[in-house]
C-alpha cells in the first residue's frame, strides 16, 4: 500500500525488545517516530541508533515516543545494542520492532512488495531507511525517506516535530529554516480581520500572502 501524508498510520502487532505490542494502543495519546533502517550490525545504522538514544529526552518533552525497526530478529537486536552502547556512548533507551517478516516494511511502503523474508542482506533492504511522524490521531504528519548510505539528520526530525506540533497547537506555518523561537507565518485561509483578532500585539506584513508573527507561546 501506498502511505501518504493524511493517511491513518497502519496498525499492526509485533514483537519489539521490550515486549509485544499493538502499535496503535502503545502509541496511546502521544505523538510518534517510526524509525527504520535495513539491517542489524551495520555502521550507518549503529549511528544513528546511538544518535536516537541521545535525543530521546528531548522527544520524551515533547510527549512523543520513539521506535525502530530493523528487518532481522528481536533476538539479533538484543545483541546488536551493545555495540551501540559501545560505540556510540548511549545504551538504546526505545523498543526495536523484530522486521524479519517484512510485514511493518511492506505495510509503510518502504519495502518492495513481493520482497520475502528468509536471510536478506543490507543491499536487499536498500529502501527501508524511513521515518513516519506520526500524531495522537494516529494520521501521518511527516515522512522522510533516505537511502543506504546517507545518515538522516536526526536533529532535523527534532525541528520538523516541533514544527508539525506548533501548528498543530496555533494553525501557524513555519518559514524555510525555522527553529523554535522564531516568527511564524499566519495561513493565508485566515483573514487580516482574523489575525488582528488572534495576535492583537501586531504582525508583519510583507506580501498580502506573506505575513509572520512572534511564534505564539
Amino acid at each position: 500500500m501506498t502511505i501518504r501524508i493524511g493517511d491513518e498510520a497502519p496498525d499492526f502487532t509485533a514483537e519489539t525488545t521490550e515486549g509485544p505490542i499493538k502499535f496503535h494502543e502503545w502509541i496511546g495519546n502521544s505523538w510518534a517516530i517510526l524509525f527504520s533502517h535495513p539491517k542489524d550490525f551495520t555502521p550507518v545504522c549503529t549511528t544513528e541508533l546511538g544518535y536516537m538514544a541521545r535525543l530521546k529526552p528531548e522527544f520524551d518533552k515533547r510527549n512523543t515516543k520513539i521506535i525502530g525497526l530493523s528487518v532481522d530478529p528481536v533476538s539479533d537486536h538484543k545483541n546488536w545494542v551493545g555495540d551501540i552502547a559501545e560505540t556510540q556512548g548511549y545504551p538504546v533507551n526505545y523498543p526495536l520492532i523484530g522486521g524479519e517478516d517484512l510485514e511493518v516494511a511492506k505495510l509503510y511502503d518502504m519495502i518492495h512488495p513481493n520482497a520475502s523474508g528468509g536471510t536478506r542482506t543490507a543491499a536487499d533492504n536498500a529502501t527501508v531507511r524511513s521515518v513516519f511522524i506520526i500524531g495522537p490521531d494516529k494520521k501521518v504528519k511527516a515522512m522522510l525517506v533516505y537511502p543506504m548510505s546517507a545518515g538522516r539528520n536526526f536533529d532535523e526530525v527534532l525541528r520538523l516535530l516541533d514544527a508539525l506540533q506548533l501548528n498543530a497547537a496555533h494553525s501557524v506555518a513555519t518559514p524555510v529554516n525555522w527553529k523554535p523561537g522564531d516568527d511564524v507565518i499566519i495561513p493565508t485561509s485566515v483573514s487580516d480581520e482574523d489575525a488582528k483578532k488572534k495576535y492583537p500585539q501586531g504582525f508583519k506584513t510583507l506580501k498580502p500572502y506573506l505575513r509572520t508573527v512572534a511564534q505564539p507561546k
